[in-house]
């Protein structure tokens, strides 16, 4: 099964593509991982993305789904694969089914998990960070014993730029211009698989994975 997981920054992405590999045994297929490999390793693709980098131009959508075309093609993905970070944008989805049918593949199922705005502010603007030895802390959800400094080292905690609440809800209004569509284009497919992700962790995972069990079976 190869399955795409969409979801907001902060919908808590990362940590249910961390559980969903092992529990479905697909390959987990990050672009931004693509990325730092081929550009570490000087593939051709990679030179050929630095190249647009370099000149701060966007790299190509044909260059990104041809860097993820590369990795699926491989033994281990023939079991399945969860792309998480691409497809972005409607036009790299359509891409990336042309390109996929042209080798007998498909996307089987779209996961969206869904949380409310407000939440995803809430949850990224608490985020708070060691200066010293970086350990994460969360206003709300794990705050340090002495506010502003780290219960680990003594450290000041500051906080990232992207983390800020007005640049959190700018990176959230661009999620949600470009996200959307894809999440309307895998609808109209019958697709789409929406999940609830204001809720614990497990239990979003564990809705996720009888979501695609039923749908398999």
């Amino acid at each position: 099964m190869n399955v795409v997981l969409l979801g907001a920054p902060g919908a808590g992405k990362g940590t249910q593509a961390a559980v969903l590999t092992k529990e479905l045994g697909v390959v987990h297929v990050a672009s931004g991982d693509l990325f730092r490999k081929a550009l570490s390793e000087n593939t051709e693709l990679g030179l050929l993305a630095k190249s647009y980098m370099e000149k701060g131009d966007l790299v190509p959508d044909e260059v990104t789904i041809e860097m993820v075309l590369e990795r699926i093609r491989k033994p281990d993905c023939d079991s399945g694969v969860l792309f998480d970070g691409f497809p972005r944008t409607l036009s790299q989805a359509k891409a990336l089914d042309e390109k996929l049918a042209s080798e007998s593949r498909q996307i089987d199922k779209a996961v969206y998990i869904e949380v409310p705005e407000e939440a995803l502010i809430k949850r990224l603007s608490g985020r708070w960070i060691c200066r010293e030895c970086q350990t994460p802390y969360h206003a709300e959800s794990s705050p340090p014993k002495v506010t502003g400094r780290c219960d680990v080292c003594g450290g000041e905690l500051y906080q990232r730029a992207d983390d800020t609440e007005e640049t959190v809800r700018e990176r959230l209004k661009v999620f949600f211009s470009q996200t959307l569509p894809i999440v309307e284009y895998y609808e109209t497919q019958g697709k789409l698989l929406r999940v609830d992700g204001n809720q614990d962790i497990n239990e979003v995972s564990a809705a996720i994975t009888r979501l695609l069990r039923t749908e398999s079976a």
